[in-house]
């Protein structure tokens, strides 16, 4: 049998070195552990706790918010594949 993905709105934000404070919002203080390599192309991670466990995200990493509040981290390609931006 095939199955389709039934059409969803969620709401995301991408992990940036620079927007920690947007994330904690977003997941409604849930992240933890930003950190952050002390060289110029120094990797950016944070953990997000998701129903299956802690997930390390890595910067550029979506943050998403599922359709019941939960939060889980989703590699760029994979989100942008998967989603495309609704206008409000």
């Amino acid at each position: 049998m095939k199955y389709r993905k039934k059409p969803v709105e969620i709401e995301a934000v991408q992990l940036t070195r620079d927007n920690w404070d947007e994330v904690v919002s977003f997941t409604n203080g849930a992240a933890q552990n930003l950190t952050i390599e002390r060289r110029p192309d120094g990797k950016c991670t944070c953990v997000i706790p998701t129903l299956e466990g802690d997930h390390t995200a890595s910067e550029h990493d979506y943050i998403i918010k599922g359709v019941k509040g939960e939060c889980y981290p989703c590699k760029p390609d994979i989100f942008e594949q998967t989603y495309e931006r609704v206008e409000s």
